[in-house]
């Protein structure tokens, strides 16, 4: 019983120092910022927690197409969506003046696109156009906050589109999730307690093929780690606000072990390259902490 006892207290003695070094590195990265940062962390295999401002609700701009990409899934799981099925663009249906490849590439609309490619442009480009069809698809944003509530998904919110978010840039703060929240729905979704095996395969595939916020969390990790992940970026107004800089995914170790990390930088007045490396900092200390 003595060895157990000894065995607990030295383990919980790691993971003590393990968190009170990552801290000190993230509190330097983020000390004297202009910016609220919120950063949680959950290894999988170790369940090693952590997080600054990890219960503080932030808006998630565009990390909010992973929950709106497995409410769609789970249609299909549900046989109620097909990923072969053709969806609609009209013309009308291509915002101008938003983020959207396939609004690049077929600005005139009037095309089918499948449904499969659409979540590949809505989460692996993150395109604004595809993301409002989508969410038109499925009955809107409180399809997707009834599913995320029915999984036990806490302190998270949607309660806006891309096109909501362009009339009025303030409508951006109804859509927030807590970075505990975040990393919670990630290891959700890694367990299989969100989707079907061939839907989770799927999602995470797109997800490892991300295009966007490549100078954010896998900015400084080794070429070719797996990251499954899901930015967010709202741009400068003209106050020079960032409402958000986000990003968040599961990483892959090399010894095969993963872990989740959210890092959400909102209401900065920082220049849109110290937003992304405060991010890219971050997740490099977390690696660091994680390959000791």
């Amino acid at each position: 019983m003595k060895k157990i006892g000894l065995f607990f207290f030295l383990v919980s003695s790691f993971t003590f120092a393990q968190k009170s070094a990552l801290e000190q590195k993230i509190n330097a990265i983020t000390e004297g910022k202009k910016a609220t940062v919120g950063v949680s962390v959950l290894g999988f295999e170790n369940n090693f927690k952590y997080h600054k401002n990890g219960d503080k609700p932030l808006p998630t701009l565009s990390v909010f197409k992973f929950h709106i990409a497995c409410a769609v899934l789970d249609l299909v799981d549900k046989g109620k969506l097909s990923l072969d099925q053709n969806i609609f663009f009209k013309k009308e249906d291509m915002l101008p003046n938003t983020w959207s490849p396939i609004g690049k590439k077929y600005p005139e609309g009037n095309v089918s696109i499948p449904l499969g490619e659409v979540l590949d442009y809505t989460v692996a480009q993150s395109d604004n156009n595809g993301c409002d069809m989508l969410l038109k698809l499925i009955g809107g944003t409180k399809t997707v906050q009834n599913f995320m509530d029915s999984k036990g998904v806490k302190g998270f919110q949607i309660k806006r589109n891309e096109d909501d978010m362009h009339k009025n840039w303030k409508t951006q703060y109804d859509n927030y999730s807590t970075p505990n929240s975040a990393v919670l729905v990630l290891k959700k979704f890694y367990d299989g307690k969100l989707l079907s095996k061939k839907s989770t395969d799927y999602l995470m595939k797109i997800m490892i093929g991300t295009t966007t916020g490549t100078n954010k969390i896998v900015e400084q990790l080794p070429k070719n780690t797996p990251v499954a992940h899901k930015t967010g970026s709202s741009g400068k107004y003209n106050n020079g606000l960032t409402v958000a800089e986000n990003d968040m995914g599961i990483i892959t170790l090399p010894n095969g072990k993963h872990y989740a990390i959210a890092v959400f930088v909102s209401n900065s007045t920082e220049t849109d390259a110290v937003n992304c490396k405060v991010v890219s900092d971050i997740s490099k200390a977390v690696w660091d902490d994680f390959n000791k």
